[in-house]
């Protein structure tokens, strides 16, 4: 069993991938291909994939029993002592060195405030009589 799925690909591409397999959803391609007519069809994705991405699985011999090929896939497979596993990419960090760190000003102005008594700038004092 071979199954197929394209993202953002051209609509030849899928055209041309219905002659052999079944499209059973959007992007999603299934069916019966002997391992010739599938690397020739892997090949053809390949070329015909412009910006888009696409996934590859068919059956292999094996303790999974399948295998994956991928093409501008984000995700890539990765053998990991006999066994076939997809590894994401990492999150990366959104730290911005060249945000201002600290506290804002407003937040500045009203810790303060909190902090100390509410004071007038003018301040009268009594004088005594002479």
């Amino acid at each position: 069993m071979t199954v197929i799925i394209l993202t953002s690909c051209p609509p030849g591409l899928r055209g041309h991938l219905t002659q052999w397999l079944l499209e059973i959803s959007a992007g999603v391609y299934i069916g019966h291909v002997n391992p010739r007519i599938r690397r020739r069809l892997w090949h053809r994705v390949i070329e015909l994939s412009g910006p888009g991405r696409a996934l590859l699985v068919y059956q292999q011999p094996g303790e999974q029993r399948l295998t994956f090929e991928t093409h501008d896939h984000d995700w890539e497979p990765v053998d990991f002592d006999g066994i076939t596993l997809m590894r994401r990419p990492t999150q990366r960090s959104t730290y911005n060195p060249a945000a201002p760190q600290g506290w804002s000003s407003a937040s500045k102005r009203r810790r303060f405030a909190r902090r100390s008594p509410n004071t007038s700038t003018t301040r009268t004092e009594q004088i005594p009589p002479s």
